[in-house]
């Protein structure tokens, strides 16, 4: 045979590689390909291909085993007794950008299902090259690894501290400071995945001065990352007043009220849950926000926007409320009862019906005037309806009872009063009657005044 010849037979050995590595990849793109693939034991012979002397071939095979363990965790668990994870890590280091991408795509892929799986990536040692990943000069390198990071962070405390002790905060800040938007958007996720899990993560992250670059990055056009920085600091504030302190000192508020009018509806609702995690501290941080039209901004979301930003605009208007009778006398003046009344008895959501009912409550706690407020609206027989009903989770009869609870006990008006004489289960009847007795000793000095 000529050496043509020999040659040629070892191009159509490589051509065959790389063709299989390419229909796999493109199988593995839908989701009802990949047990298929599985039963094909998919991921042995693609194991020697990830070492492959073809550059080519070795990135195809990286992006098929990729996809394949992203679309079904029954293959990302086999994955993990594969052995095929050492042999990713060891060419890390030395690879492209393209294959380094790759390589972190299969990691991604892996954390992101469950945190056994995650800690499995954890306990081979990839943190370390990941981290050097985050320090790369290719920005769309610097991407993939803050995008792992990420993964393996939201998991739980535990993986978020391993993150942490490696060195990825600083890095992480620093791509907040860089000009490529899709690195600021990862970056900001991360943080935000490290830093809900526990006070001692977001004072890492405050410590390391994320919290200015942060704010700085709220002003940016792009609603991406808008919605990451306001999780961010969200979960930064959300731990203790003292980083709620923090993230008002970065002079975030009232541009985090702009942001609950904003068209993008996770935008609203992360400004609505930063606003929230701020007021449920300290009645100085609520009374700042009130001061600078936090009200008025929770009441026109309330108005207008039916989805995921209502719950936490109903919880803060609950602290707001909570924290004092001036500042609840405030939420009343905003006319928060005629809203909070509709949602009550329009809502079908659960979470949406306890939410209302516990903020219900702290609005009437304080005074028979605001009991009186709530009691006026009529609401006393939709929260036992809401009480009784026996498909009512128990959160939601929990947060009723108490709102009934707070409320009757306040209350004056013998009008409000009455209907639940007769509706009333025994332990909510105790607080009726317990009001009527108060009611009664009044009765001979200033009936009519007490009614009012």
């Amino acid at each position: 045979m000529t050496t043509k010849s020999i040659l040629q037979i070892f191009d159509q050995y490589e051509k065959a590689r790389l063709n299989f590595t390419k229909s796999v990849a493109e199988l593995a793109l839908r989701s009802s390909n990949v047990p298929i693939l599985n039963e094909a034991n998919v991921l042995e012979l693609l194991k020697p291909l990830l070492s492959d002397i073809c550059k080519q071939i070795q990135h195809c095979a990286t992006i098929a085993l990729g996809r394949i363990i992203q679309n079904d965790v029954n293959v990302a668990k086999k994955f993990t007794r594969a052995e095929l994870l050492p042999i990713l890590l060891a060419s890390l280091p030395k690879e492209n950008k393209h294959q380094k991408n790759s390589i972190l795509f299969v990691l991604r892929s892996i954390c992101k299902h469950d945190s056994e799986l995650a800690t499995f990536v954890v306990e081979s040692g990839a943190i370390l090259p990941i981290i050097n990943c985050l320090e790369d000069f290719e920005p769309s390198v610097q991407e993939s690894a803050a995008w792992v990071i990420g993964y393996i962070a939201r998991h739980n405390q535990t993986l978020a501290q391993k993150c942490v002790e490696a060195g990825c905060v600083p890095l992480l800040i620093m791509a907040l400071q860089g000009p490529h938007l899709s690195l600021k958007q990862i970056a900001a996720s991360a943080l935000a995945d490290i830093a809900k899990h526990s006070i001692e993560l977001a004072q890492n992250i405050v410590d390391a001065g994320a919290i200015p670059y942060l704010a700085k990055n709220l002003n940016n056009l792009d609603e991406k990352l808008k919605r990451q920085v306001l999780a961010a600091l969200s979960a930064c504030a959300k731990h203790s007043s003292e980083l709620a302190e923090v993230v008002v000192e970065a002079e975030v508020f009232p541009s985090v009220f702009m942001h609950m009018a904003h068209a993008c509806p996770h935008v609203r609702k992360n400004a609505a849950a930063l606003t929230r995690d701020i007021v449920k501290h300290t009645l100085e941080l609520t009374q700042l926000i009130v001061n600078t039209g936090g009200i008025g901004a929770l009441m026109e979301v309330l108005n207008e926007d039916t989805g995921e930003a209502r719950i936490p605009c109903i919880t803060a208007l609950g602290y707001i409320a909570g924290h004092s009778d001036q500042l609840a006398m405030s939420v009343l003046g905003c006319k928060a009862i005629l809203i909070l009344g509709t949602i009550l008895h329009e809502s079908k959501d659960e979470n949406v019906l306890a939410v209302t009912a516990w903020t219900l409550g702290q609005i009437g706690k304080h005074s028979p005037e605001h009991a009186k407020a709530v009691a006026s609206a009529n609401l006393f027989p939709r929260l036992v309806q809401l009480y009784t009903n026996e498909e009512s989770g128990e959160d939601l009869k929990f947060k009723c009872k108490l709102a009934l609870k707070l409320c009757l006990q306040k209350c004056l008006l013998t009008s409000a009063l009455e209907p639940l004489l007769y509706d009333a289960p025994p332990n909510i009847l105790k607080y009726v009657l317990g009001q009527y007795s108060k009611v009664g000793v009044c009765v001979g000095l200033d009936r009519e005044k007490w009614e009012e």
